[in-house]
């Protein structure tokens, strides 16, 4: 279960970058929902464990690694953006 939030969590983080904020606007709104979903899966399955975001039960929801997955999503949708900028990559 964790897993599918972190990855519509991504999504949604990707859609919104790409639609309110205008992140990644040249390369599209795929690449976006890509780079979200990436960071999504990073955050909640790397960065949350390190942060003591470990669920009791296997199955169980927890919102800490929901919280690290959107975040670390929209880290990467700014880095991603800021390449983009500078480097024109």
């Amino acid at each position: 279960m964790n897993l599918t939030m972190w990855i519509l969590g991504g999504i949604a983080i990707g859609w919104i970058a790409f639609s309110f904020f205008r992140f990644n606007t040249k390369r599209g709104v795929a690449i976006s929902l890509v780079i979200g979903t990436a960071g999504g899966l990073l955050g909640g399955a790397c960065l949350a464990p390190m942060l003591g975001g470990v669920p009791v039960g296997s199955g169980d929801f927890n919102p800490l690694a929901l919280l690290t997955a959107l975040a670390t999503a929209l880290a990467c949708l700014t880095v991603a953006d800021m390449v983009y900028r500078r480097f024109g990559i």
